[in-house]
């Protein structure tokens, strides 16, 4: 069967790489694993012409040809390993106009690769902005290949781009003019043995061998020993050889760009972004305008949200109360009420909730903030070990942890990883947002003081609780883990732009669908599983309570209805969810814990979000009230003497338990697959637990 026609897109973070992979795949895409790493793998095909189909694969994007994370190490194997699977037949090189020079360093190297190459020039409009003109043609003609402005947000220069690609297809090879630079000359002849020992092409090929023989997958321990060997004998200077090479490719870069570009002024002109920048990370000023945005984030949730919230709680309470109406008392009833009926209300009335935090994550992302965040927390990052690049996973933590840890793999040194990787859990991710709002509107009054609302203010210190342990617990780690290797952080900031509304709408919807489906097929099967362990229990006890009640209701005919909800409670405490409960229960109590609450903290191991579902089973199943809302049936909750179950000691106690939990699978899963071992999520949980218990214990202890 014969390869399909690949295209590869190679480029900087923040270029524009992955706005143009999406233009030119659309839905046609899937993301994997490159095949032995757990690196993303994004693929797609595109329709380039009426008659040409082709894959196009988004490489992990990287600075330079010399890897410094694993995800730079994925595309360096590819583009070297002439036997990859994943290796290109053509590659398109996003560069960043604005920053031509740079670009035009990797440009080189790439090209030297003999791999046909098509520079597609992004970022043209900041670079007018700059005072920078370029003169593609002119460039084109210097540097030996196509080059192709383009703007993916907009969707200009992509069908030139795509002529471009049918062309390269078409002929099979792009114009080359031989090596950028004489590579040859840096080395020896004993490049051309490195070559036929590898079994590369190019010479530029086989001097990035010798560089890096010791790290390259796809070379066998003979292939290894030979080209030690060789370079011993040579005696080969890794460092000199590499500095000379960037040397000359920059003294040749400087002649292409004399001729077809033309800044301004020799001052580049202080653009809008730069203009932010003086405010937004300024030292002092930065740092308010940081903790002001994410208090209108958390006050948001509370505040958009709350109308469709109370419309999908009142949609399902008179969804229910009709099915109570028109449907026969009998067991289906029962579970279609109170089992599924229950399940989905408590996934649909977190979806506005999960929408406006995923909404606002995208806008900050896509304005380009969620850069300057990195920066200007590298100094509190600093402080406990880690660097501003360890912020990305941490801020990512906020909508989940799974892809927050994956996230990691961009930073450098091993020991920042890791520590990273085990405090991440710590940030309050989606899942939780769900225990909190309804916590919070259990125990804290709904009351505003101006501007600032009582219950967005506690949501805003849970997830400021979280960071801040997760800075502790990072300190505490970086004294524990002896490598003493250092690390600097070096970020290019993108600039300021306008959202894009469009995709801002499709990241909500898109979230909202993954909730939905991925959380809800969980939380649905567990509210079924609850309903049957909760409407079922061992035969003689279940007998024992109907024997029981019927012997009330004769006595006291009067009193049925009272009698008839103690009724409900004895068949639920007696049912198999009872009695696993109240078996935990002495464990929990001195939390503030009843066994509904204990149910609710095994089931949400699964996810987080189940605690939701399995409450507002276990009391559906109780109660006779069908038309009430979760919050409500909760809300009236009591102890055996007559005292609520959801206090303010008991709430805080419980919040404060779901902040530090490591309570998700999928999460422990992730870091076994990272760490590949399963002892950093045994003590990941080990710790998390601890710390949830006690500081729980603590908190009801001290208000109750």
């Amino acid at each position: 069967m014969q390869r399909p026609y690949t295209i590869a897109l190679v480029g900087n973070p923040n270029s524009g790489k992955s706005s143009l992979f999406n233009v030119l795949t659309g839905l046609n895409q899937k993301v994997g694993n490159f095949p032995g790493v757990t690196v993303d793998k994004k693929t797609g095909v595109s329709r380039i012409t009426d008659s040409l189909s082709v894959n196009i694969i988004d490489l992990p994007g990287t600075y330079s040809l010399y890897p410094k994370s694993a995800d730079e190490q994925v595309t360096y194997e590819v583009l070297i390993d002439r036997n990859n699977p994943d290796r290109p037949d053509l590659i398109v090189v996003i560069a960043d106009a604005s920053n031509l020079k740079r670009n035009l360093l990797f440009c080189s190297q790439i090209m030297d690769l003999k791999i046909p190459v098509i520079i597609a020039l992004t970022m043209n409009d900041i670079a007018r902005r700059k005072g920078i003109t370029i003169d593609t043609t002119g460039l084109e003609r210097l540097m030996g290949v196509p080059v192709v402005a383009i703007n993916p947000r907009k969707n200009k220069g992509i069908s030139e781009l795509k002529r471009a690609m049918a062309a390269v297809k078409q002929s099979g090879q792009v114009r080359t003019p031989g090596d950028f630079i004489d590579v040859k000359a840096l080395t020896g002849e004993w490049l051309e043995e490195v070559k036929e020992i590898a079994l590369v092409e190019g010479n530029y090929s086989a001097l990035h061998v010798a560089c890096n023989y010791l790290e390259l997958g796809h070379l066998n321990a003979a292939q290894r020993i030979r080209i030690g060997a060789l370079l011993h004998e040579v005696n080969f200077h890794k460092a000199k050889v590499q500095a000379e090479e960037v040397m000359q490719r920059y003294q040749k870069i400087a002649g292409i760009m004399n001729q077809c570009v033309v800044e301004e002024s020799p001052l580049k002109r202080t653009i809008v972004s730069e203009r932010i920048d003086k405010t937004l990370l300024h030292p002092l000023w930065g740092n308010l305008i940081l903790l002001t945005v994410l208090f209108l984030l958390f006050q948001s949730i509370f505040w958009l949200a709350e109308y469709p919230m109370t419309w999908v709680e009142s949609g399902f309470a008179f969804v229910s109360e009709w099915l109570s109406g028109v449907l026969p008392d009998n067991l289906f009833r029962d579970l279609l009420i109170n089992g599924i009926l229950a399940g989905i209300s408590g996934i649909a009335v977190f979806i506005p909730q999960i929408m406006i935090l995923f909404g606002f994550i995208t806008i900050l992302e896509d304005s380009g903030y969620m850069a300057r965040i990195s920066f200007l927390t590298d100094r509190l990052m600093r402080s406990v070990g880690l660097n501003g690049r360890s912020v990305m996973p941490l801020i990512s933590g906020m909508a989940c942890a799974v892809p927050a840890i994956m996230a990691t793999r961009t930073i450098q040194n091993r020991k920042e990883r890791l520590i990273t990787i085990m405090v991440t859990p710590l940030m309050s991710c989606s899942a939780r947002l769900p225990v909190y709002t309804i916590l919070i509107g259990l125990v804290i009054p709904d009351k505003s003081f101006g501007i600032f609302n009582l219950q967005g203010l506690v949501l805003m210190g849970l997830y400021l609780l979280g960071f801040v342990m997760a800075l502790i617990v990072a300190r505490v780690m970086n004294f524990i883990v002896k490598v003493k290797d250092k690390t600097f952080f070096l970020m290019e900031l993108p600039v300021y732009r306008a959202p894009r509304w469009k995709n801002v709408g499709i990241t909500m919807i898109e979230k909202a669908k993954i909730f939905v489906m991925d959380a809800g097929k969980v939380i649905l099967a567990i509210s079924m599983l609850l309903w049957v362990l909760a409407t079922f229990g061992p035969p003689k006890r279940m007998e024992k309570v109907e024997q029981q009640y019927a012997v009330l209701k004769q006595q006291n005919p009067s009193q049925a209805e009272q009698i008839d909800r103690g009724h409900q409670t004895a068949k639920l405490e007696n049912s198999f969810a009872g009695i696993m409960g109240h078996a935990i229960e002495p464990v929990i109590r001195p939390l503030g814990y009843d066994w509904k609450i204990g149910i609710a903290l095994i089931t949400s191991f699964a996810a987080r979000e189940v605690f939701v579902g399995t409450m507002a089973t276990l009391y559906s199943v109780g109660s006779e009230d069908d038309d009430a809302t979760l919050r409500e049936k909760m809300r009236n909750a009591r102890w055996p003497n007559g005292e609520p179950v959801y206090t303010l000691a008991a709430g805080l106690s419980l919040l404060v338990f779901y902040v530090f939990a490591m309570q998700c699978m999928s999460t422990m899963v992730i870091v076994r697959r990272e760490t590949r071992s399963w002892v950093y999520p045994l003590i990941q949980f080990a710790y998390m637990f601890a710390l949830a218990y006690i500081s729980a214990f603590i908190i009801y202890q001290t208000l109750r």
